[in-house]
């Protein structure tokens, strides 16, 4: 990781003022002092600034058992951010990753790994997420086949991609896409003449949400759950 970057993240400092304390030699690596701010660390170096050494908290990773009534961004003039609900160091510098509509509940990944929140929302890596949906007007077995071969949504020219559903019961299924298109779930079912009453989220790629979180509560992922989006 670049010093620069350590600093910002672990001293509490913006980018530029912690470029600013290194280049003015208010920082040292293992008793040098270091005033390029591009300078490479790890997790072994001891690192001082002014003096004082930094704790290196590490990136953090984080599972929500998100509730209605609470939105995916860190402001908004009418509902709180789901950030609100981790009471954690530096909380800050923390990302949601995966968001969910207002009224929509369950998996919101978190984190403060800017490449490993890239590999689950980039649009290249077609990362499955699975929703439980209530409908308003029970399910037709035929829509399992329309969604399978992708449809084509209202005011879009390019379908869906491939969707697997599994009918639960007559008004609950679940469906899992490989895209974050905006209101998608919502819109996909809209297209065939129904309408989401609730929408859960259970899982992201191999993360599925824990069954132990009650709504509005969190823990920090397992190794083997961040390891899920992490390269090899």
């Amino acid at each position: 990781m670049r010093l620069d970057k350590f600093i910002s993240q672990n001293a509490n400092l913006s980018r530029s003022l912690a470029k600013k304390a290194i280049s003015s030699g208010q920082v040292s690596v293992n008793a040098l002092c270091i005033k390029n701010p591009a300078f490479k660390v790890s997790a072994n170096d001891k690192i001082l600034y002014l003096d004082k050494q930094i704790a290196n908290l590490g990136y953090r990773y984080l599972m929500l058992n998100k509730p209605a009534g609470y939105i995916c961004s860190t402001k908004d003039d009418i509902y709180p951010s789901v950030l609100n609900l981790i009471d954690i160091e530096k909380h800050d510098s923390l990302r949601i990753v995966g968001r969910l509509d207002v009224d929509t509940t369950g998996l919101v990944l978190i984190t403060d790994d800017g490449q490993w929140s890239h590999r689950i929302s980039s649009p290249k890596t077609n990362c499955q997420k699975t929703y439980q949906v209530d409908l308003a007007e029970s399910i037709a077995t035929e829509t399992i086949e329309i969604f399978a071969e992708g449809l084509l949504l209202k005011n879009e020219i390019k379908p869906t991609l491939p969707a697997k559903l599994v009918i639960q019961s007559k008004n609950r299924v679940l469906l899992s896409i490989q895209e974050g298109r905006y209101h998608q779930v919502k819109r996909m079912f809209a297209a065939v003449g129904n309408h989401v009453v609730t929408l859960h989220r259970l899982s992201i790629g191999k993360v599925i949400l824990d069954t132990q979180l009650n709504k509005g509560t969190w823990r920090h992922l397992t190794a083997d759950e961040v390891s899920y989006f992490s390269l090899n």
